[in-house]
C-alpha cells in the first residue's frame, strides 16, 4: 500500500516538474521527497484512524454437538454429509423395541389402575348401602328396645325379654360401627387423589409419559436449519448418553454475520452490528488461586460483529472463511476513497493462487 501511494507521488512529481519546467537540484529534490513524506504519512496516519482496516477477520458459524438421549444399537442413519436439512429432519435413529416394550407394560398397568379406580367407587357405592341398611336396622332396634323398656317399668314384660332386646340393640350398634368404618376406608381408598386423579393413576401417567418420552428419544432430528458433517456414525453401532462423547457435529446455518479470500475480486457490503466492550486477553476466571498481576498476558484485539447486507449465496463462500475488512466512518469520508482503492486491490490479488494460499 505503501509502494503504490509512493509510486503515484512520485508520477504527480514527474509530470509536475515536466509542465512546470522546474529546475532539478538538490533543493527542488529535497523539498519534493519532504514534501512526499509528509504528505504520504498524514495520509496514512488519517485513513488508518478514521477508516481501520485489518485482515483478521472471519465468517464464524456455531455448531451443536449431537448427543443421543437414549441409549441403544443404531438401526439407521439417514443423513449425509454436507446434505442440508431443516429443523426436524432425522439424523438417526436407535432400536425402539426395549422402550416400546416398557410402553406397552405401563399401558396396560395404567388400564389395570383406572379399573381398579371403578372397582373402588363401586365398592364405595356397596359400603355407603350396607352402611345405610345397618343405621335402619339399629334405628329399628332402638324402636324395638324403647318400647319393651317402656313395657318393663310397667311390669307387663319380665327382664329376660327386655336382655333380649338390649342384646340387639347393641348388636344392630355394633353392626351400624362397622358398617362405617367400611364405608370410611372405601371413601379414602376411591378419593385418594391429585387434581382430581387418583394417585396410582396419575402415578403410572407419569410413568408412561417418561417412557414414552424415551421411546420418542429413539429416533434423533436436526434442531434447527444446517447440515452434518463427516459423518461416522453408522447402524449397528451401539450409543451411551454420555457428557462429551457427541456422536455428530451439527452445523447452523443461520443467517450469516469484506473482500473474502475464496471470493477473488469481488467486495461485500455490510454495517456493523456492535463492538463487544471486552476483550477475551483480560478475562478473570475463578481458579482457587490469586492472579499474577506481574506475567505479561498475550495482546488482545477488540470484537466486532459485522453484518452483511449484500448477498453472499451465488459465490458459496465456505463458513468459516477468512476475509479483509475495512470499516468507513463518517470522518474524512473523502480519505475512505483511497481506503476502497486499496481494499479491491487486495481482492483483486486473490485471483493469483499461489502455493499454500
Amino acid at each position: 500500500m505503501e509502494l503504490l501511494l509512493i509510486l503515484i507521488y512520485v508520477s504527480i512529481c514527474y509530470v509536475t516538474f515536466k509542465i512546470f519546467r522546474i529546475p532539478v537540484n538538490q533543493w527542488s529534490l529535497a523539498t519534493a521527497a519532504l514534501g512526499g513524506i509528509i504528505g504520504i504519512a498524514l495520509l496514512l496516519l488519517i485513513m488508518n484512524y478514521n477508516h481501520p482496516f485489518t485482515t483478521n477477520a472471519r465468517i464464524y458459524f456455531a455448531v451443536t454437538p449431537v448427543f443421543p438421549s437414549v441409549r441403544g444399537r443404531v438401526i439407521e442413519v439417514p443423513v449425509q454429509t454436507n446434505v442440508p436439512l431443516k429443523e426436524g429432519d432425522v439424523l438417526f435413529r436407535v432400536d425402539p423395541k426395549p422402550y416400546q416394550y416398557v410402553v406397552d407394560q405401563k399401558k396396560a398397568l395404567l388400564a389395570e389402575a383406572e379399573q381398579n379406580v371403578r372397582q373402588l367407587k363401586a365398592s364405595l357405592d356397596q359400603a355407603t348401602a350396607g352402611t345405610e341398611k345397618a343405621n335402619a336396622q339399629f334405628e329399628l332396634a332402638q324402636q324395638n328396645y324403647d318400647r319393651q323398656a317402656e313395657l318393663f317399668q310397667k311390669r307387663v314384660i319380665a327382664q329376660a325379654t327386655l336382655d333380649t332386646y338390649t342384646r340387639n340393640l347393641e348388636t344392630a350398634r355394633q353392626s351400624l360401627t362397622g358398617a362405617n368404618a367400611e364405608e370410611e376406608r372405601a371413601r379414602l381408598a376411591y378419593s385418594s387423589n391429585i387434581d382430581g386423579v387418583n394417585t396410582t393413576v396419575a402415578r403410572l401417567r407419569s410413568e408412561l409419559a417418561d417412557a414414552q418420552w424415551d421411546l420418542d428419544q429413539t429416533v434423533t432430528r436436526a434442531p434447527a436449519a444446517g447440515f452434518v458433517t463427516q459423518v461416522s456414525l453408522r447402524p449397528g453401532m451401539y450409543v451411551v448418553p454420555a457428557a462429551f462423547r457427541s456422536v455428530m457435529v451439527f452445523v447452523n446455518t443461520d443467517p450469516r454475520d469484506q473482500e473474502f479470500t475464496a471470493g477473488p475480486g469481488r467486495v461485500f457490503k455490510g454495517k456493523v452490528r456492535y463492538v463487544l466492550d471486552a476483550i477475551a486477553a483480560g478475562q478473570l476466571q475463578p481458579t482457587g488461586g490469586l492472579v499474577d498481576v506481574g506475567a505479561r498476558t498475550a495482546g488482545g484485539r477488540a470484537l466486532a460483529v459485522i453484518d452483511i447486507t449484500d448477498d453472499m449465496s451465488p459465490y458459496q463462500i465456505p463458513l468459516g472463511a477468512a476475509a479483509q475488512v475495512a470499516i468507513y466512518t463518517e470522518h474524512w469520508h473523502h480519505v475512505s476513497l483511497l481506503r476502497k482503492i486499496l481494499l479491491r486491490m487486495r481482492s483483486w490479488q486473490n485471483y493469483i493462487f499461489l502455493e499454500g494460499h
